[in-house]
């Protein structure tokens, strides 16, 4: 196919942000689509990911990731349609899965390990799912939970950010595990969500209530495993209340991404001393040859309805900027994920 007639509108980075990210931080153009060579494929853009972690890789800066050069298009997760290959990888029609970027197509080799393609079945699943529970949000959970946290069967679960892509995951697999489940969610709504349509046994309100009595009330009994997405003050209040050999699994810390200050650190951490217990990070890309086998048992619960996930659409590439902003005043509700077409 001529590829000629095509065009591609991208953001891309314009400045490293210091604190919000601004409108300015980004550049928004369109390029022409090239013609592919041996090994490559074209891919058209369906669905992005939107993440917390993102913010982190605009930053400069030794990470788990390199960060995001100026002039580069935004990283993003996705998932997308080949309509075009010269590669015995993938075939036209395939749906694909892997790191896109911000753009409306994606031009290169089919094996590009930075790309980390690998096919998805929109018949077995809706495809914002692969970008949910069944990617890597899902996969950061059900690993960060089940090998970092290892919870046992009657332990208390707590975990922040409950409403949120990973977290949903996080309290869902616990119950399937045996635990007790408490969330941490801001607003009446997220609350109710995760108790009564995802079975987790308690929710704690930040914005109307006080975590520090909502953690007496519903974890009488202290806190067994933490799984963190926020950091700041609800980390350092949950550290008041764990018990003796507590695992806290440091997924992220969406409180402090914008600060133009240096990270708050833990100041309750002796309690880790005083507990024996553990504090532990979690890096999704560390159990990649696994990742089937979370998908598996997570879609297994799907197709029982032992298992849901919620999915806070916006459509439009050009929606972008105001869309990665609703992570960080938390306006989604939900996985947040772009629709590009």
């Amino acid at each position: 196919m001529s590829l000629a007639t095509l065009s591609n509108p991208q953001f891309r980075l314009a400045a490293r942000p210091f604190g919000l990210v601004k409108p300015s931080d980004w550049a928004y153009s369109t390029e022409p689509v090239r013609e592919i060579t041996d090994g490559e494929i074209l891919v058209k853009v369906l669905y992005l990911s939107l993440d917390p972690a993102m913010r982190g890789w605009m930053n400069e800066g030794k990470s788990y990731i390199r960060p995001v050069a100026i002039g580069e298009v935004m990283r993003a997760g996705g998932i997308g349609e080949v309509i075009a290959s010269k590669s015995p990888k993938f075939a036209v029609g395939d749906t694909i899965s892997g790191s896109l970027g911000v753009q409306t197509y994606w031009v290169g080799a089919a094996d590009d390990k930075t790309a980390g393609f690998y096919k998805v079945d929109g018949h077995a699943a809706p495809l914002p799912k692969y970008l949910n529970a069944l990617g890597m949000p899902g996969m950061t959970a059900y690993f960060g939970l089940l090998e970092v946290g290892q919870p046992k069967a009657g332990e208390t679960v707590v975990v922040s950010g409950a409403a949120g892509a990973v977290g949903q995951t996080v309290g869902q697999v616990a119950k399937h595990k045996g635990c007790r489940v408490v969330g941490i969610a801001g607003g009446k709504e997220k609350c109710d969500f995760v108790v009564n349509e995802l079975g987790f046994d308690a929710c704690i309100d930040y914005k109307t209530g006080s975590v520090k009595e909502g953690l007496k009330q519903h974890c009488p009994n202290g806190v067994d495993v933490y799984f963190d997405n926020v950091g700041g003050e609800i980390l350092d209040t949950v550290l008041t209340r764990i018990n003796m050999k507590a695992r806290i699994v440091i997924c992220g810390a969406i409180s402090q991404y914008n600060n133009t200050t240096p990270v708050k650190g833990p100041a309750n951490y002796l309690s880790l001393l005083v507990n024996r217990a553990r504090m532990e990070g979690i890096v999704v890309f560390d159990y990649a040859d696994r990742y089937h086998k979370g998908v598996a048992e997570m879609a297994g619960w799907m197709r029982e309805g032992t298992f849901k996930t919620r999915e806070d659409i916006v459509q439009g590439l050009e929606k972008f900027p105001q869309a990665l902003q609703m992570l960080f005043d938390g306006g989604n509700f939900g996985k947040l994920v772009l629709q590009v077409a």
